[in-house]
């Protein structure tokens, strides 16, 4: 099975305080079965299997567009074969 990178960011930006949307999005994927979770203020990052990547790349568009985003980036890369 494929390794995945997910690299994302929610809009609309707030700098003072995170929105609902990129908090709820960071959400989704801290509790998602990946690895190599990064987070910040600007981008997030994370990697995994593909069949979990996948799923939670799903749930991290519909949660965070249901928390009021308007738009999401993301770009997905595969790194490698999964060793597991």
């Amino acid at each position: 099975m494929q390794r995945l990178r997910v690299e994302f960011t929610t809009e609309p930006f707030d700098l003072d305080e995170a929105p609902a949307h990129a908090v709820v999005a960071r959400e989704v994927i801290q509790g998602a079965d990946l690895d190599a979770v990064d987070v910040g203020p600007f981008g997030n990052t994370a990697e995994g299997g593909a069949e979990a990547v996948l799923t939670a790349v799903d749930a991290l568009l519909r949660q965070a567009l249901g928390a009021g985003a308007t738009r999401v980036s993301l770009q997905v890369n595969v790194i490698g074969e999964d060793q597991k």
